[in-house]
């Protein structure tokens, strides 16, 4: 039983943008709602880290990394969170996943993205 899917991802090349979707599917819309979501990433060989959170009220956090190319949002009413990626470089290639910040949910398959140069 899945209970984050993520989708979106794919083969671009450098400067490329790719919009990643979380569907939060086994939360109910009272707890997705208040919840701090998250965007993770995790490349081959590395540990998997934090890329972006949005809090309920829409609060919203970055790694240093990202430096103004991504932007996280969510749907509440979808019970969805996305990720709008922009000037995509090589080192941005990993798996994308998504989660609470707390990370108390099973993870899903993540939606792999891959930057060429």
């Amino acid at each position: 039983q899945v209970h984050l899917v993520e989708s979106g991802g794919g083969l671009v090349q450098a400067g490329g943008s790719l919009r990643l979707s979380c569907k939060a599917a086994r939360m109910i819309t009272s707890v997705f709602n208040p919840s701090t979501m998250a965007w993770y990433r995790q490349a081959p060989g590395k540990q998997r880290e934090l890329v972006a959170s949005i809090t309920g009220s829409s609060s919203l956090n970055y790694g240093d990394f990202v430096k103004g190319r991504f932007t996280i949002s969510r749907d509440n009413a979808r019970k969805t969170v996305y990720l709008q990626m922009n000037n995509l470089q090589p080192e941005d290639t990993a798996v994308y996943y998504c989660n609470t910040i707390a990370q108390d949910r099973p993870w899903g398959q993540g939606t792999q993205v891959t930057v060429s140069p």
